[in-house]
């Protein structure tokens, strides 16, 4: 089969860094490069993925100026007008815009949402009237929130188990850990309180926002309480230490202050046997399975309530039913399943 995958230009595939829908890209077109598809990747400058045919257009530039995703969008048409041919299935991760030429044609075309969905976008598209085309949210409840008078299908996020390990038998003295960008809405400040109120130690891991409200967050509400010893900040991580890190903590706390459309720490952490433990919002309710892959909790006080019931979690079974659930050779499938 030949497929395409549209990745926005503004950060490369794979991330160097941040760039959470962009490692996803990369997981995909390995996957499918594995199973023996001919795989085209049209992403940003400095894009590469063994095995795949690559494009690289617009410019990495994050958050993207307006002139910038003007010329990705004129940079996208013009691929797809002349290449459209050479393609079975398309897969759009970049913005909805992107399709808009082909809408008619006969490729088979998944348009993929990681962010909030603009109910408006999605319905004119459909009125349109599309031929082979399927819309796609990460979550149910990121679909369910949209309120989309047009059909939808939740398939989650994924992650590579085999760059994973389970660990199991961690002391008693293991950390908690926060994994993410650092900014107000992801509750960074809460892990904290929480660490100390249970008198844990805690690994904080993510890029700190560029934003300036959020750089004043960082400075006012998570680096005072930064001492090296309780309370440890080691930057941005990549997946190698991602794997130690996470596996080495009692858990992962996610006490997200919105409706976070997916958090594919979760199931990262979950790959190396550590539980989540989530305030029950956004996608929350359907990543973690009670009791069995952490804890969905709707406070502060049963957040650190939650920390106490964490030896009551198999850590190896917690691995196998995230991997069933959310590897990438689980999700490759789904994506192509779309259509049958």
């Amino acid at each position: 089969m030949r497929i395409l995958l549209i990745s926005d230009p503004y950060i490369p595939v794979p991330p160097k860094g941040y760039g959470g829908i962009e490692r996803i890209v990369d997981l995909l077109a390995k996957e499918y490069v594995r199973l023996g598809h001919e795989v085209t990747l049209l992403a940003g400058e400095n894009s590469f993925v063994a095995g795949t045919k690559i494009y690289c257009y617009g410019k990495n530039e994050f958050p993207p100026s307006k002139t910038t995703r003007f010329l990705s969008i004129v940079a996208v048409w013009k691929h797809l007008l002349v290449k459209k041919n050479n393609y079975d299935v398309i897969i759009n991760f970049g913005r909805l815009v992107y399709l808009l030429p082909i809408l008619k044609t006969q490729q088979k075309k998944i348009s993929c949402y990681q962010r909030e969905i603009t109910a408006s976008n999605v319905n004119r598209i459909f009125n349109a009237s599309p031929v082979n085309f399927k819309i796609i949210g990460c979550s149910q409840d990121l679909i369910d929130r949209a309120k989309l008078t047009a059909s939808c299908t939740a398939v989650f996020n994924c992650v590579d188990f085999a760059n994973y390990d389970l660990t199991n038998n961690l002391p008693a003295t293991a950390p908690l850990m926060f994994l993410g960008r650092i900014e107000k809405i992801k509750g960074c400040h809460i892990a904290i309180q929480i660490a100390k109120a249970t008198n844990h130690q805690l690994i904080i891991a993510g890029n700190i926002s560029p934003l300036p409200e959020e750089q004043q967050y960082y400075k006012e509400q998570i680096e005072p309480f930064i001492d090296g010893e309780q309370i440890k900040y080691v930057g941005q991580v990549n997946d190698e230490q991602k794997n130690h890190y996470l596996g080495t903590s009692k858990a992962l706390l996610f006490p997200i202050e919105w409706n976070e459309p997916f958090g594919i720490v979760m199931p990262e952490a979950m790959a190396c046997g550590t539980p989540v433990i989530g305030f029950n919002r956004g996608s929350v309710a359907e990543v973690i399975i009670e009791a069995i892959t952490g804890y969905k909790v709707n406070t502060i006080e049963e957040m650190q309530a939650a920390i106490y019931k964490l030896p009551e979690i198999n850590r190896a079974a917690c691995r196998e039913y995230a991997k069933i659930r959310f590897d990438v050779t689980v999700i490759a499938a789904q994506y192509l399943a779309l259509f049958n």
